[in-house]
Parts: C-alpha cells; sequence; structure tokens
C-alpha cells in the first residue's frame, strides 16, 4: 500500500511538473497562417520563416502554417486578413485584383526581370510604396515578404502552336497582364484558381495555363498537358505574404525585430531551394513526352509589342482611381534595371 501510494504521489507530481514545464515553454504568441494546396517551393519561404522565428523566439513566437485552404479559399485570403480570421497569408494580387490594384503593376507583361533575386528586390521596393501601403491598409493588411516566382509559361493539352496566331480562339488560364496579353492575340483569359488548374484542363475548361514550373508540378498539370511554351516568358504573378496590421502592432518589441529580420532570410531560402524544382522540371518534361515549343524572335519581338498598350491601360485605370499609375511604374521600372 505504502509503495502504491508513493508511486501515485510521484506520478501526479511528474505529472504537474510536465504539466507546468509545457505551460513555461508554451508559446507567448501564436499566429494562423493561411495557404492553398499543399508544402511546395511556393511555400518555402513561409516555412523558413516559422522555422526562423520559433528558434529566435526560443518558442515564444509561434507562427502556424494551416494549407489546403483549411482557413480560407485562396479568393477569401485577404478578406480574412481584414477582419482579423487569422493573422497572415499568401495572397495572389490577381485573384482580386480590384481589392489591391497598386500590387499589380508587377503582373504587366514584358517587364523584363530576369532572375528571382530582382523580382524579389523590386516586390520589396514595391511594398514600402506609401501608395501600396495605404491600399492594403483598406484591408488592415500589411504585405511584407514576396513569393518570388519566375516566368509563367504555358502548358497546354492538344495540338500544339507553332506559332502565337494559334492561340487565336485558345481558353487559357492566365491572370494579370499575362492574361491582357493573351486577349490582345485573341485568346480568351480566365481566372482558375491554381487548385482547380487541373480538373479545367482535364475536362477541356481550357486548354492551356500559366504557371511557374513549381506549380505546374504541384497541381499535377503535367500530367494532363502535352505541349509547353519554353520560350514565350510573357510575366509573372504577385503573391505576396501578407499580415493583419492588428496583429503586427500588438506584437512585443523584441518580437516584432524577430519577424522583421527573418524576412530576408526566409527569401534567400526560398530562392535557394526554387533551383531544385528544375531538377525535377527537366526530367518531368521528358518523362511525360511534352513537346517544348519555341517562337522565332520575330513573334516573340511582334508579341512584345503588344505589352505597350496594356501597360498605358493599366496607368488610365489606376489614375481614374487616384492612383499615381505612371509613377508607380516608372518607380518599378527603374528597380528593375537596378
Amino acid at each position: 500500500m505504502i509503495n502504491a501510494r508513493k508511486l501515485a504521489i510521484a506520478a501526479t507530481t511528474g505529472a504537474l511538473a510536465f504539466g507546468f514545464a509545457a505551460e513555461a515553454f508554451a508559446a507567448e504568441v501564436t499566429w494562423n497562417v493561411s495557404l492553398w494546396g499543399n508544402r511546395r517551393a511556393f511555400t518555402e519561404n513561409v516555412e523558413y520563416l516559422a522555422e526562423r522565428v520559433a528558434k529566435e523566439s526560443n518558442g515564444r513566437f509561434e507562427i502556424k502554417l494551416h494549407y489546403g485552404a483549411s482557413l480560407s479559399k485562396a479568393r477569401e485570403n485577404l478578406d480574412g486578413i481584414s477582419i482579423g480570421a487569422f493573422e497572415m497569408a499568401q495572397i495572389c494580387a490577381s485573384y482580386h485584383a480590384d481589392k489591391n490594384p497598386t500590387l499589380t503593376v508587377l503582373e504587366l507583361p514584358f517587364l523584363g526581370v530576369s532572375d528571382l533575386k530582382t523580382e524579389a528586390r523590386v516586390s520589396m521596393k514595391l511594398y514600402e510604396q506609401d501608395v501600396v501601403k495605404k491600399d492594403l491598409a483598406r484591408w488592415n493588411a500589411i504585405a511584407f515578404m514576396p513569393t518570388p516566382m519566375p516566368q509563367y509559361n504555358f502548358l497546354g493539352k492538344g495540338e500544339a502552336p507553332t506559332s502565337i496566331k494559334d492561340f487565336d480562339g485558345m481558353r487559357v488560364r492566365a491572370l494579370g497582364g499575362i492574361g491582357e496579353l493573351m486577349r490582345a492575340v485573341g485568346a480568351v483569359p480566365t481566372t482558375v484558381t491554381a487548385a482547380e488548374t487541373y480538373q479545367a484542363m482535364e475536362s477541356g475548361t481550357v486548354q492551356a495555363a500559366s504557371f511557374a514550373p513549381h506549380a505546374h508540378l504541384a497541381f499535377k498539370t503535367v500530367e494532363v498537358g502535352n505541349w509547353w511554351t519554353a520560350n514565350m516568358n510573357p510575366g509573372t504573378v504577385q503573391c505576396p505574404v501578407v499580415m493583419n496590421s492588428d496583429a503586427y502592432a500588438a506584437l512585443p518589441d523584441d518580437l516584432k525585430k524577430i519577424l522583421d529580420e527573418s524576412v530576408q532570410p526566409a527569401v534567400d531560402h526560398y530562392i535557394a531551394n526554387y533551383e531544385t524544382v528544375y531538377d525535377r522540371w527537366w526530367p518531368t518534361l521528358k518523362k511525360q513526352e511534352i513537346t517544348q515549343v519555341t517562337f522565332s524572335d520575330a513573334e516573340l519581338a511582334a508579341l512584345k509589342e503588344k505589352a505597350a498598350p496594356i501597360w498605358k491601360a493599366w496607368v488610365d485605370k489606376m489614375e481614374a482611381q487616384g492612383i499615381p499609375g505612371q509613377e508607380l511604374l516608372d518607380k518599378m521600372q527603374a528597380e528593375i534595371k537596378g
């Protein structure tokens, strides 16, 4: 009886000690992040950010990642941020262009961004602009970390195009300025979300989709398509990580500093990791017997000429809303040139 009693007391004491220890090491601050799809190259910046913040804060600041649109649909992440449903999210400007018009400047076609480092640097400069801060403040949001992506080439199903003219009448998944560019050559752009694209291509709702390589792999368009535009390189999509401004303001100064100082290392990790995507990309194209379509220099030059009217239309639309569109575009072009 005595031994049993001692064991019971010891067990109770141990349980209490464990409970106190767990409480002692519990996070002081927990942020939830709304993400769609599964973990992939696109989310490696957020993955690294969460890991680094936890480490640098000794577990006091936890960033919990929620995949599969479990907190919010991709098109509704900005709305969720605005009401404080979660503290952080990835968004893509084209999913709700009217809600964040200033971000779409970097979605214009043929801006001349040559690599991910440039895309990241220019994106950070964009987020620093007062007009962008004001734009996102309407949603209680702050854009604080880019998700730089390479050129959005098309992967399609059916007869492969042999010239740009072959896109005439083709229904394509193309966002933002890329969509406007394709409209200019006679294609019919749609804004199907990434998660919906495989089904859209398989069913024939769209015949081709513009994605970065990681997304063609992650959302399995490579399993349904049979051709890919290897050198069109029309542009990309702007997908920042945003945070709720009230949540950020409420952070203790030391945790705010840790978060701020973790952004660049997270972006560096993302860019380094993205290089590994191509280790899978090229073998996958070969395995799936996907035809790589290349266009002549003359055709690409003619396609690029269609960008200027799209830029002008974007500027006019911004100016009509009281946004200094030309000034913002000029700043971004200067930043791209370095």
